[in-house]
């Protein structure tokens, strides 16, 4: 979140700074009146130069002219007293950004995957709800603040410098760049087969987890519809990882978004079975078993944390709920 928060800053965020809370407002900071040689804090709520001007010359020789006044004014203007790393200023965009970013993944990789990926005819499945995709979008809306609450000190964390995120190539090199992504992958996997495995004690299951069970059926915009907690407990492998291992900036980035959009994709309610991938990825075909029959394939994107803790259920043909739906549809 760092490296978003940075280009952030260089776009539009210091000026959105500057603007809301200008130098100017203040006085001139700490740093400015030592370099002007005062001798007492210089303060004012001026909207002129000529202020400024009048303010700076009782200064000590060689005196200041209007027009370096007036540049300094200028400057102060264009510049935030809440600095980048002004920790309430983090606070405050990291919010904002995640927030914006949360919604724009949701609703894109949502909306395409509903559109064109998920099979329309599961509306008319007996167990779909009714208006159930406006109850799934309502579900994630609310989620989302609460979620962003409890994700922000990874990210603040994160953004201090706290993290092994790392830039270029010259620490670790090409080999651990593309090594780190089977490692992340697995570390994160692994991490939430058994959070999601705890979530279905019965204790959690009913007060975390049984929400996002509402969708026998789920749609794509079902993949963040639960329980604010539910829904930051298994997020916390994505956050842990980068305190534990070390992870290109740009890495974590591109892997941040596509496990949110593989959230999404296995949400599709597809029954594909058949193919050369099932038996060692968890895909929309295995997730669907999960939401029909609830204590199996737990994994996030692979099979073997599911087959090595006892909870693999192989899809066959004859699993798909699509069969439902014909079957009413040939009564």
């Amino acid at each position: 979140m760092d490296l978003v928060l940075h280009i952030a800053d260089e776009w539009f965020l210091d000026k959105v700074y500057a603007h809301l809370v200008p130098l100017s407002a203040f006085g001139a900071s700490p740093e400015l009146a030592k370099s002007l040689n005062a001798t007492t804090n210089l303060f004012t709520t001026s909207a002129d130069s000529s202020t400024w001007s009048r303010l700076v010359s009782h200064l000590p020789h060689p005196p200041l002219s209007h027009e370096i006044a007036s540049s300094i004014y200028a400057n102060s203007q264009s510049i935030s007293a809440w600095p980048r790393d002004y920790i309430p200023r983090q606070i405050a965009s990291l919010s904002i950004l995640t927030m914006i970013g949360i919604h724009i993944l949701y609703f894109l990789f949502a909306g395409l995957s509903y559109q064109f990926i998920f099979n329309h005819e599961m509306m008319r499945h007996p167990r779909f709800l009714k208006n159930q995709v406006a109850l799934e979008i309502q579900t994630s809306l609310r989620a989302f603040p609460v979620m962003m609450l409890l994700t922000l000190p990874w990210f603040q964390a994160e953004v201090r410098g706290y993290s092994k995120l790392y830039d270029g190539l010259d620490t670790y090199g090409y080999f651990y760049l593309f090594a780190s992504v089977p490692l992340y992958l697995l570390f994160t996997d692994y991490g939430i087969y058994w959070i999601h495995r705890w979530l279905h004690i019965p204790f959690f299951y009913k007060h975390l987890h049984k929400p996002h069970h509402k969708w026998i059926i789920p749609t794509p915009f079902g993949s963040h519809a639960f329980h604010p907690v539910d829904g930051y407990l298994q997020s916390v492998p994505y956050h842990l990882f980068i305190f534990i291992f070390p992870l290109h900036r740009v890495t974590y980035l591109v892997m941040f978004v596509l496990v949110n959009f593989w959230s999404i994709f296995i949400h599709d309610s597809d029954m594909i079975t058949g193919h050369i991938f099932e038996k060692a990825i968890n895909g929309p075909a295995h997730h669907t078993l999960h939401h029909l029959y609830f204590t199996v394939n737990y994994g996030q994107y692979f099979t073997w944390a599911d087959r090595v803790g006892g909870s693999y259920r192989q899809p066959e043909s004859h699993l798909d709920p699509l069969l439902e739906v014909k079957a009413l549809k040939d009564e």
